[in-house]
């Protein structure tokens, strides 16, 4: 069992406005949902300075408002530092993944970057770029739509590992409708189901 202070979970994209906030804000609700919000820190960074102190894309906003999630966002630069501070480094695409690899301190800090549709089940982990959560930024609200599509696809076979890596009862997982399916890249990868 691991010690008792919050699982730490953060999001990141390019600029930290469109797809990473998108992903905090699905996440922790759906955290909330499962009781699992007092054992968790979720937050979301940038791989670049682009946007740092800017809000969220309102191309982002407008649709997680329409979908019933809140948001209160400012981006910021992800830093090596803080892999000494997080448990799971979720990155949105796999050059997210390649460089936040990069930047890693240790290999053991390496391991904490997964990417975030390597938890869905339905996604098509032999296609390229196929767990990749495409950039809605130079898109329209469509892109936007489907990228939120991407990351509700994801969010429950993650809280499902995060949820195991901190030991929470089982029923608050099955209480959001959670399946118990090891992801591919994620913290289970390699392991065989009991």
């Amino acid at each position: 069992m691991r010690d008792p202070s919050p699982y730490r979970v953060c999001f990141v994209c390019t600029g930290n406005i469109c797809r990473s906030p998108m992903a905090e804000s699905v996440f922790r609700a759906h955290a909330a949902e499962a009781g699992l919000d007092g054992l968790l820190e979720v937050d979301s960074a940038g791989t670049g300075p682009w946007h740092e102190g800017d809000g969220a894309d309102r191309r982002a906003i407008d649709v997680l408002t329409a979908h019933g999630y809140e948001q209160d966002h400012i981006a910021r630069q992800f830093r090596a530092e803080w892999f000494d501070r997080v448990d799971l480094v979720i990155a949105l695409d796999s050059g997210h993944m390649h460089e936040l690899r990069a930047l890693a301190p240790t290999p053991h800090d390496a391991a904490k970057v997964r990417l975030l549709r390597s938890y869905d089940p339905d996604a098509d982990h032999d296609a390229l770029g196929g767990l990749d959560v495409p950039d809605p930024y130079f898109g329209g609200l469509d892109d936007f739509e489907e990228c939120l599509e991407m990351v509700e696809a994801a969010s429950g076979g993650l809280l499902d590992a995060v949820a195991e890596a901190i030991d929470a009862p089982a029923e608050a997982v099955e209480s959001v409708g959670v399946e118990n399916a090891p992801a591919a890249d994620g913290p289970d990868a390699g392991k065989e189901s009991a």
